[in-house]
């Protein structure tokens, strides 16, 4: 079998994040600098290699002093710590749409195994010719198991930050 390399294709892909803030609404950002390297067995996805990275460094909320915020100790501490990590142990397929990625995830020097949900689109063919692939990753973490401890308590018993984010990551892939 021959092996097949995929690269992301940056201007098709996002990673999104939401966390409550105040305990009632949600704050939404995002990652502008991410890769991904995945090989294949031809274009079998279920035994692949993945590894997806994040610079943990390029936090965007559209708020200036809150990215500053994250980026510190208090959060994803990138001096020290400025990738976060995916490394996949299996691709699982649920159904004919839904997937299962296993591996593990990497925040802070902190490795924790998680299973998360996805949505595996197929190959397509664009109008240049060239063979993508479409993955949605998708689901929710604790920000607590990797040392994302910082909180502020609030008048009414609350916090200002859940500890649940949630995420959604959308990435389109390119066959070399």
């Amino acid at each position: 079998m021959a092996t097949t390399k995929w690269i992301i294709d940056p201007i098709h892909s996002e990673v999104t994040f939401r966390v409550k803030h105040m305990m009632f609404t949600n704050l939404s950002g995002r990652f502008s600098s991410f890769d991904v390297n995945i090989i294949t067995e031809d274009d079998d996805f279920s035994k692949a290699v993945i590894e997806f990275y994040v610079d943990a460094g390029s936090v965007d909320t559209r708020s200036p002093d809150r990215d500053n915020h994250l980026k510190s100790a208090d959060f994803f501490n990138v001096e020290k710590y400025p990738k976060i990590t995916f490394k996949v142990s299996s691709f699982t397929k649920v159904d004919n749409e839904n997937y299962e990625l296993a591996g593990d995830l990497t925040i802070r020097d902190v490795t924790k195994f998680v299973k998360l949900p996805a949505q595996f689109s197929g190959l397509m063919t664009d109008p240049w010719g060239t063979t993508k692939v479409g993955i949605n990753i998708f689901g929710e973490v604790d920000r607590n198991d990797w040392g994302l401890k910082w909180n502020s308590p609030l008048d009414n018993g609350g916090f200002l930050l859940s500890d649940i984010v949630k995420f959604d990551i959308e990435i389109q892939l390119v066959r070399q």
